[in-house]
């Protein structure tokens, strides 16, 4: 898919080792924008480590009972998950049992002998997470993982690149879906402070309640958070605080681009206006990953 492959390019471009993906609510199309990366980076013929933070792969939603896209692995691909979902024709072969823990129980590192579909389950951690990142890269030559927004913390000053998917599954306008992306997207694209300048070094997150004071007094100096996930704001509130006040953050992340999906079975957008205006909000390179193509 060509999606794929412009989404790889990016983070290779960017000397990224990992490429995770995120998203502004449940169904926008994650898995999707995963698989396709994985299957470009396939067919350039990079080793290649699949990961998730959470549960992927299954072929029914387990709240809504609807279809999920499946991850096939191709032989030769290592992985990480529950070892109890490991399939069990094919085989796989296990390359080491992790102390962490899954929802389905111990991680496991394999490689996949046959082609073969797998459920993907990680840790529920941030750190977890970063652990499994840096086995799978130690085995791989890039690793790609489906992500969770209050995990991509640990991945933050790393050599990583984060590709954002929303979707009209997670809003119930077209406008408030690109809100919340562009808010997301700005959240997670802070730049790292100036250590020569005034600073406010917030500990823990920075609220909404602590943003409409700072915004209040008139604050003209650098709010200062550990990383981009300490920062509560979500779709206009977000972008009020943005351009009122100087976000900054101490370990940055390096978002490269955004994808959408434009049809979920409670509404749809029109696809291309929905994808030009991702794009626009978010200056970065806009997907259409059921399309498969970019925003003209």
């Amino acid at each position: 898919m060509r999606v794929g492959k412009e989404l790889l390019e990016l983070a290779l471009h960017c000397g990224a080792r990992s490429l995770c993906v995120v998203g502004t609510g449940k169904n926008v199309g994650k898995t999707v924008a995963m698989r396709a990366a994985y299957e470009a980076a396939c067919e350039q013929g990079l080793q290649v480590g699949l990961a998730s933070a959470g549960l992927d792969g299954e072929a029914a939603d387990q709240l809504g009972g609807h279809a999920k896209p499946r991850i096939e692995l191709r032989a030769g691909t290592c992985f990480a998950t529950a070892r109890d979902v490991l399939p069990r024709s094919p085989a796989s072969e296990i390359l080491a049992i992790s102390r962490l823990q899954t929802a389905a129980g111990a991680l496991v590192y394999a490689r996949a002998a046959e082609r073969a579909h797998c459920e993907l389950i990680g840790p529920p951690t941030a750190s977890g997470l970063r652990e499994v990142l840096e086995e799978l890269t130690a085995r791989a030559e890039i690793a790609i993982a489906d992500g969770a927004i209050d995990r991509v913390a640990a991945l933050a000053g790393g050599r990583d690149a984060i590709v954002v998917a929303c979707g009209a599954a997670a809003a119930t306008t077209m406008r408030q879906a690109v809100d919340d992306v562009s808010a997301l997207v700005q959240r997670l694209g802070i730049a790292r402070f100036d250590p020569d300048e005034p600073a406010v070094f917030i500990e823990g997150a920075l609220t909404p309640l602590q943003t409409a004071r700072f915004i209040g007094t008139g604050e003209r100096g650098q709010i200062v958070v550990r990383d981009p996930t300490q920062v509560a704001l979500r779709g206009r509130a977000a972008a009020k605080a943005f351009e009122a006040l100087r976000i900054r953050c101490e370990r940055p992340l390096r978002v490269i681009a955004v994808t959408i999906a434009a049809i979920s079975p409670e509404r749809s957008f029109e696809p291309d206006a929905f994808a030009r205006a991702v794009a626009a909000a978010t200056r970065l390179p806009a997907f259409d990953v059921y399309a498969g193509k970019r925003a003209a």
